[in-house]
């Protein structure tokens, strides 16, 4: 059975990077937000909207998502869960996380968020850039052929 790509949808910037890598792979793609999202007339393309509490989005996609699958995620407490449950998860900027790096790149952002709440570093994040994009492709590209090949 394919993977199926899930998407923490709201404020993704590489959707129509994931549809381009999903319709040459023949894969079914999952867009989950809290609020309305461009319909498709792709059979392969789904939407889901939750509702607005709080980690709807995150809950729907632990919830659906099965070991094999794929997220596309820059939430790490979300690519954490998923990695739990045997999910391929792939940041916007193309990171893999697994079992042997989410522990770090959890510890990591809690650090940041500590940092960031006493005043230490500002909450600057860089533009998003052609080569996240090109980052991006090459992860999922890679997180694919996991996903097929575990699923083989």
């Amino acid at each position: 059975m394919a993977p199926i790509v899930y998407v923490d949808a709201d404020a993704c910037p590489v959707k129509p990077e994931v549809l381009k890598v999903a319709e040459r792979r023949g894969l079914e793609v999952v867009f989950v937000a809290n609020s309305g999202l461009r319909p498709s007339r792709d059979p392969m393309v789904r939407n889901v909207t939750v509702s607005g509490a709080f980690d709807a989005a995150d809950d729907w996609i632990v919830e659906h998502a099965r070991p094999g699958d794929i997220a596309v995620t820059a939430d790490i407490p979300l690519a954490s869960r998923l990695v739990a449950g045997g999910v391929h998860v792939v940041s916007e900027k193309g990171r893999l996380h697994d079992e042997t790096s989410i522990g770090m790149t959890s510890a990591l952002r809690n650090l940041s968020q500590d940092l960031r709440e006493a005043g230490a570093i500002s909450g600057f994040n860089a533009p998003f850039s052609q080569r996240d994009r090109s980052a991006f492709l090459q992860g999922l590209e890679l997180a694919v052929r996991r996903a097929v090949a575990g699923n083989a």
